[in-house]
């Protein structure tokens, strides 16, 4: 509805005088007063509703907003609802995997050592392309997938790999996280645990379907998390309901894995120590 419609022109035979008969100062025959008063609300009316525009511009500068005029800035209101926050959760301790599993990949998912990675894009925290080739090409990268930062177990991984980012260093491997939250989220999560490392975002799940790491939430589960307080349509961005299975990739320089681990148990997962080996016997250098 344009604005012009929802503005009442008062009229001229009940502006010139006041109650009890005094008359009123007035402006073109128009109650000064009632003129300024309803000039004022005009625009307090547009900077409420956010609706500052041509269209607000032009309403009648004498006319006061009527009914019609308040359901709609309640309306325009609910319309823009505000942007979600994002508040990661504590880290949770996750059980370190046995000896026997490092290094192994669940059936049917990820990179088998030796073969090269997807050639895959994402997005860094300001939103702008990546290419995962574009980050190994520098030196050796350990691509940690993970579900999200409304995951504790993920965060205390996450949170692990920053503590021990010297040790990375010093080997010459540099960690990248990747999941589906959207780069909002993951800059949350980035400055709640001071991530030293590249933190990049897939919310169409693209990269993570390269990988053969794709985990569907189902009706239930996705129920079950919304009981929680997790919204994965607010951190992704999208609807799909699709989150990453945990993985780890050790990518050489020319993008050949050498290292892999997978585990849809995601309570589970490889300690730094175990990764570090890993790193260490895969001699990359």
């Amino acid at each position: 509805m344009a604005l012009e419609s929802v503005y009442a022109e008062p009229r001229r035979s009940e502006l010139g005088v006041a109650s009890g008969g005094k008359k009123r100062k007035t402006v073109f025959g128009f109650d000064r007063t009632t003129l300024m008063k309803n000039r004022m609300l005009k625009w307090l009316a547009c900077a409420a509703s956010g609706a500052f525009s041509l269209a607000c511009a032009k309403a009648p500068s004498d006319a006061a907003p009527n009914a019609a005029a308040s359901t709609s800035l309640v309306a325009s209101a609910s319309a823009n609802p505000a942007k979600p926050t994002f508040v990661p959760p504590a880290p949770k301790e996750y059980a370190a995997t046995g000896a026997d599993r490092v290094g192994v990949l669940a059936a049917g998912t990820g990179i088998a050592v030796g073969q090269p990675v997807p050639e895959v894009h994402a997005q860094d925290l300001s939103g702008k392309d990546r290419s995962l080739a574009s980050l190994y090409a520098r030196g050796p990268i350990l691509l940690a997938f993970y579900r999200g930062g409304w995951c504790p177990y993920c965060n205390m991984e996450i949170h692990s790999l920053s503590v021990a980012y010297p040790e990375f260093q010093q080997r010459g491997v540099t960690p990248v996280a990747l999941s589906v939250d959207r780069p909002e989220a993951e800059a949350t999560l980035k400055a709640t645990y001071t991530i030293p490392f590249p933190v990049l975002s897939d919310p169409d799940a693209l990269a993570i379907a390269a990988f053969h790491l794709v985990k569907n939430v189902s009706p239930e589960e996705l129920a079950k998390m919304r009981s929680f307080g997790i919204d994965l349509e607010a951190y992704s961005g999208r609807t799909h309901h699709e989150i990453a299975i945990p993985a780890l990739f050790l990518i050489d320089r020319s993008g050949v894995v050498r290292w892999a681990h997978s585990d849809p148990d995601f309570k589970v997962r490889p300690s730094t120590a175990q990764i570090l080996a890993a790193i260490d016997a895969a001699k990359l250098h």
